[in-house]
């Protein structure tokens, strides 16, 4: 007859409390309802003017759309790729995801029993006055086992929650390392544009105080003449420095810029290239917007905010189970034999099964503050999820909004820089004809030079609006 193993019941009873782990204590998870309108916030044109018009209805969402296919500019593109293999928030994203991964593997793996192998020696010597027999007694002993060391029987579900719990926690942080990709995909462009803005500014600066410079030098050569008084001289002079000053505010500004950028790509760079143009512009700015329910499967950030509140639910399922019985097994096959040699022979079987079951009588109030606790985390991370959410609302309406009067500004913009242009040259050959004061042509080339600043400065809005309607919307991982 065949001798039945002790091991048998031992995982008869562990394959039943894997069964029964499946269950658990956690309450049943419902996402929370969006706490925003259905819809986005109406945004009527101004002043009249028409309404820009609406992305084509087969137009690609942000989320369908690749940063490379979205930023046309190829050294753009150059910048965004080194930045997301150098930028160091990136890296600690990336290895916060790793943490969490290997905080996770570790969870899990408490949710199987251990299998150790062991080989001992034992050796030991009483003296004859504490012996039975009164002589020196000597033994020796050798152990070879297969053991399964305090597994616990996952009855109630604890060690499952907090394995969901952790799995939940992995997640959310392989969703905030997808959102910090977005931001530094937006961050680079943006401070990619405002580098070269500041660029465009500092050339027309540049460029306006050398033209001034040679009207301030034939101004010089007409009051030596006599043909012009020491007054335009000086108003000449006042433009001149003011133009001077405006390009080294401006190149000072710039390598700031320039500075940022690095720091965002990770290393040196030497920007180069125009601003975008207004048809890149419109490009970018022509993304559908869809309806807030949208958000919650485009944005990483809010799907993070939901896996920390799934964490938290889980939580509440293992603070549950610590008011119930804790089951555990220790259980050890092997061999026992006085000499190494005779370790494996026959009759030197050896076995040891040890249920254990702990059970909670009196904890001065802990396991009910634990629950207390994490039903406290579960509401905190609610309000988070939920505020995550109005967040994200708001930057996208924001976002529409700069679309629709942004575009407006600049072409407002645009018409005031071309009147001031034709305001100076009409005053310049009014001045010729000795119609016009020579005050009212320098007043002409001030407006004028701060009106060329200010389109710059417009344009430079509106990519960045439309930047932040891209990253808003949920795009830029591929």
């Amino acid at each position: 007859m065949m001798k039945r193993s002790p091991l048998k019941p031992a995982l008869a009873l562990m394959l039943a409390a894997g069964l029964l782990s499946a269950c658990s204590l956690a309450p049943t998870y419902q996402r929370p309802a969006a706490p925003v309108a259905a819809e986005f916030p109406a945004v009527p044109p101004a002043g009249g003017a028409p309404a820009q018009p609406a992305p084509a209805a087969d137009a690609k969402t942000a989320v369908d759309t690749g940063w490379r296919e979205y930023f046309a500019d190829a050294r753009l593109q150059q910048l965004i790729a080194a930045a997301l293999d150098n930028n160091r928030d990136l890296r600690v994203a990336v290895l916060r995801m790793e943490e969490a991964r290997a905080a996770y593997d570790i969870q899990w793996a408490d949710r199987l029993p251990n299998l150790n192998v062991g080989l001992s020696e034992t050796r030991g010597k009483s003296p004859a006055s504490v012996s039975s027999n009164g002589q020196v007694s000597r033994n020796q002993r050798y152990d070879a086992n297969l053991a399964i060391p305090a597994f616990e029987l996952d009855f109630f579900g604890r060690v499952k929650s907090l394995s969901d719990a952790a799995l939940a926690s992995y997640l959310a942080t392989d969703e905030a390392r997808q959102s910090a990709q977005i931001g530094i995909v937006a961050e680079v462009a943006k401070a990619y544009f405002t580098e070269r803005a500041f660029a465009e500014q500092y050339a027309l600066a540049q460029r306006t105080y050398e033209a001034r410079k040679r009207t301030l030098d034939l101004t010089q050569q007409r009051v030596e003449v006599g043909a012009s008084s020491r007054l335009d001289l000086r108003s000449n002079e006042t433009l001149m420095e003011t133009a001077r000053a405006s390009a080294l505010a401006l190149a000072r500004q710039r390598a700031q810029a320039a500075n940022a950028l690095t720091l965002l790509v990770g290393q040196g760079v030497n920007a180069d290239g125009a601003m975008a143009s207004d048809a890149q512009i419109d490009a970018m700015s022509a993304l559908p917007a869809g309806l807030p329910s949208d958000l919650l499967a485009r944005r990483p950030d809010i799907r993070a905010a939901e896996q920390r509140l799934q964490a938290a639910n889980a939580n509440i399922g293992a603070a549950r189970a610590a008011f119930f019985p804790r089951v555990s097994l220790t259980a050890a096959i092997g061999s026992a034999s006085p000499s190494f040699s005779g370790l494996f022979d026959g009759g030197t079987g050896s076995w040891s099964f040890v249920p254990q079951l702990t059970l909670p009588i009196f904890d001065a109030g802990r396991n009910k503050a634990n629950l207390k606790l994490s039903e406290v985390r579960k509401n905190i991370a609610v309000a988070d999820y939920e505020k995550t959410i109005q967040i994200a609302f708001r930057e996208v309406a924001d976002a529409l909004a700069a679309r629709t009067y942004l575009g407006e500004q600049v072409a407002a913009q645009r018409a005031i820089q071309e009147a001031q242009s034709e305001r100076l040259r009409l005053l310049q050959l009014r001045f010729e004809n000795g119609v016009a004061s020579s005050l009212d042509v320098l007043d002409a080339q001030r407006e004028l030079f701060s009106a060329e600043q200010s389109l710059v400065q417009a344009r430079l809005l509106r990519a960045t609006s439309a930047i932040d309607l891209y990253r808003a919307l949920g795009g830029g991982l591929k």
